[in-house]
């Protein structure tokens, strides 16, 4: 990998080089050099003299100290970007803690002659790390985390950020079928976002609200077409004042909230006639929402023809879910040739939940376990497992899960035959009966607004009463339900106008909860008023955090548009430049072993014996071998894998988890928190482990040079079209990028069985499905 390319690809967004020219950075690129560490590898140690300091690329790693009993006390958390070793090369006293690698991690080191000689010159690098060690000085001495949640307050705007390159503003539409809401975003940041709801509910005017920081204005204007909507904007917006008049020239992006994206669809996309036939072809899953949406995409096309257009879809998030979570119990073909399953909702606004979680916990996405309740006129929880969405409650669509402020919830099937057969309703008579008449309103008679029957159910009201202990019910229920699927809980989240105003709901979800570790502050709880971003509200012994997150549609549509617009810019280049097929290799079962393991099975001293190279360098087959025994049966002649590890991981396919009696989550390897356990027995005695066995997530060894071919980096989440006898689309595929690796897809026995696949077929990255 050259220096050029490192500077251009891996150090773009290093904050340390932002006011730096080029030429600079690639003069400190040169003189620097390249290391890698693996995970709960020490990159610093506690009294060391050091050199170097290092800038992350790759990879998660925290500064910490240990105590006289080994407690460890975390000061930071790193990540790529970050930089450490600094406070040493300046004073010249030694390490004052260890820096230690979470998992693999890719390292630029920076010598001390040029750290003094380019970096110290330069007077906002000079800035931006007196404020560094300010913060890791401060939380040195405190002896805790350098002031986790004061620090994510302050970066809480960066989560959602919306700065470009180019000046001008990006608009975020929701079409809906009685409402249109809009979002008017300004590039630069200038921190005056507006927001706007036209209601159309009266047949002879439309009601118009926009809004900007504190200012609102609301108008009555005529009914008017849709394709005069960008006008009708102009027009609302104006009253805001001139600095904040929606002028169409100045749009550079466009993105439009889509209800339903099927199975086709695991990440936003930039719009193209092919996209807009496939959101039509689903309308039969969403058939009161994805017309309309189609008519907004189509009448800004119209309009703003050269300027780039996104769909966003409410459903792409949940396309990690497994298909014993989103199989129905009716026939299999009825999935398989109509597409009949559970896609689930929200995915966008669970998706910003896990991401803010992990801000506010100063943690690795990767490693949280979380329940995000998204309660508003639409209600669903989601089980978010590492990173990926696992379960959640809505299902083909949206009327399903929990009882909503409208919307009846999951029922019998048998009552909407039985209201067919007996009370002659039509389809379209139960359409609206279970998404409109139902939920809160139905059960209470009284409204479907969360609010006013709160207000009725302390006045006595007997239905208004049962209707919100229903709703808390459920919600409660289902947190159980998806801590229990994840097999524990680090993180509950509420968002949504419920779960962000009504201090009963989210009271009476969290009681009776303790056992599993969620302990509400109720004062914290009942006085929580306006906030900004996010709120904690768990108490202070709580080993489950309690968050309240601001929920803001729009802007969620907006982020997603720029970066499916970035992502599809850097396929682009990689196609063009003619990037390499990816070798595909089959990974059957196998077993990592710690070396007290091996011991443990073949005998005291005993070392692994190479039987042959693997494709990934430094890797090998064994000639040990060992059984799997689990609750169920075993598995005999498992092949051990060299180097040894930490810590031993045993890897199956799905197949074999019945036979074993095992349910492994689909992880990446090394990432077994929660994961279950089994016995291992060898020739010499036996090993019980009490975690470490998992599915790997599909995934692709990379090289950086690779990396930069591909316009991707660690941990980027992409779709690979594999061409055989027939062509087959694998989503949801991990980039994990190393200098030791050799490109190649993995992906288990039993896809590989499936597609009828072969180790040294050809895949091609077709999608970016997210960038780390």
């Amino acid at each position: 990998m050259s220096e050029i390319d490192l500077k251009r690809f891996f150090l773009e967004q290093v904050p340390l080089f932002a006011s730096f020219p080029a030429d600079k950075v690639e003069e400190i690129v040169i003189k620097s050099r390249l290391a890698t560490f693996e995970g709960n590898e020490a990159m610093l140690e506690t009294g060391d003299e050091t050199r170097h300091f290092g800038i992350m690329i790759s990879g998660h790693a925290e500064i910490s100290n240990a105590d006289n009993t080994g407690t460890r006390t975390v000061i930071a958390q790193l990540g790529p970007g970050d930089v450490f070793g600094v406070l040493s090369l300046l004073t010249g006293d030694r390490i004052a803690a260890d820096v230690i690698a979470g998992n693999r991690c890719f390292v630029l080191m920076v010598p001390q002659e040029v750290f003094a000689s380019h970096i110290l010159v330069n007077p906002k690098a000079v800035a931006y790390l007196s404020r560094l060690l300010a913060e890791r000085t401060r939380a040195i001495s405190a002896g805790e985390l350098a002031d986790s949640q004061g620090k994510a307050k302050t970066e809480a705007g960066d989560l959602l950020s919306l700065t470009t390159r180019q000046p001008g503003k990006v608009v975020a539409l929701n079409v809906g079928i009685s409402q249109i809401h809009f979002g008017i975003y300004d590039t630069e940041e200038s921190g005056a976002d507006i927001h706007g709801i036209i209601d159309n509910a009266d047949q002879q005017h439309a009601r118009i609200t926009v809004m900007v920081g504190p200012q609102r204005q609301t108008l009555e204007h005529e009914r008017f077409k849709l394709s005069d909507l960008f006008k009708v904007m102009s027009e609302a917006t104006a009253r805001l004042g001139k600095a904040f008049t929606f002028h169409p020239e100045d749009v550079v992006a466009i993105g439009h909230r889509v209800v339903h994206g099927g199975n086709r669809f695991s990440s936003s996309a930039v719009i193209t006639p092919a996209v807009i036939a496939d959101i039509e072809e689903l309308a039969v899953f969403a058939p009161l929402h994805n017309p309309v949406n189609v008519a907004g995409i189509r009448v800004a096309l119209q309009q703003f023809p050269n300027v780039p257009q996104v769909a966003v879809f409410d459903t792409a998030f949940h396309q990690t879910l497994a298909p014993y979570a989103y199989l129905y119990g009716l026939p299999y073909d009825l999935y398989k040739q109509h597409g009949i399953r559970r896609y689930g909702f929200h995915g966008t606004s669970h998706r910003y939940v896990s991401l803010k979680a992990a801000e506010v916990l100063q943690r690795p996405l990767g490693e949280l376990e979380i329940v995000s309740c998204h309660l508003g006129i639409g209600a669903s929880l989601c089980a978010i497992d590492h990173g990926r969405s696992v379960d959640t409650t809505m299902g083909m669509t949206p009327t399903d899960g929990l009882i909503m402020p409208s919307r009846s919830g999951s029922i019998d099937p048998a009552v909407m035959i039985h209201l067919m057969e007996q009370h002659g309703m039509s389809p379209t008579q139960l359409s609206t009966l279970i998404n409109c008449d139902s939920g809160l309103k139905g059960i209470s008679g009284i409204s479907n607004d969360m609010h006013e029957i709160e207000a009725a159910a302390a006045d006595g009201h007997h239905r208004a009463l049962l209707a919100h202990k229903a709703f808390c019910y459920q919600v409660r229920k289902n947190i159980g339900a998806y801590a229990a699927a994840m097999g524990g809980i680090d993180v509950l989240a509420f968002t949504g106008d419920i779960g962000e105003t009504s201090a009963t709901v989210r009271s009476l979800a969290c009681q009776g909860l303790g056992y599993m570790g969620i302990k509400l502050d109720e004062e914290k709880n009942r006085h929580l008023g306006k906030f900004d971003s996010y709120a904690v509200i768990s108490a202070d012994d709580s080993p489950v955090q309690i968050l309240v997150v601001a929920n803001d549609d729009e802007r969620l549509v907006a982020w997603e548009t720029l970066r499916a617009i970035e992502r599809n810019e850097l396929l682009l280049e990689a196609q063009a430049e003619d990037a390499p097929a990816i070798p595909v290799e089959i990974s059957a079962h196998h077993v990592h072993l710690a070396q007290a393991d091996v011991e443990a099975l073949f005998g005291p001293g005993h070392q692994l014996t190479p039987m042959h190279e693997l494709s990934q360098p430094g890797q090998y087959a064994c000639e040990e071998k060992v059984h799997l025994v689990g609750p169920k049966g075993r598995i005999a002649n498992v092949r051990v894998l060299g180097p040894t590890r930490k810590e031993t991981q045993v890897e199956i396919a799905m197949t074999e988890q019945f036979k074993l009696g095992v349910q492994p989550p689909i992880r990446q390897s090394g990432d077994l928190a929660g994961t279950p356990g089994l016995t291992l027995e060898g020739p010499y005695g036996s090993s019980q482990i009490e975690r470490g066995v998992i599915c790997a997530q599909r995934h692709i060894h990379m090289s950086p040079e690779d990396a930069i071919r591909f316009r991707v980096r660690d941990n980027t989440v992409v779709r690979v079209r594999v061409e055989g006898e027939r062509q087959l689309i694998f989503g949801d595929v991990v980039v994990r990028v190393n200098p030791a690796f050799r490109l190649a897809m993995h992906i288990d026995t039993d896809e590989g069985n499936a597609g009828n696949i072969q180790t040294g077929m050809l895949g091609y990255i077709e999608e970016i499905q997210s960038r780390a």
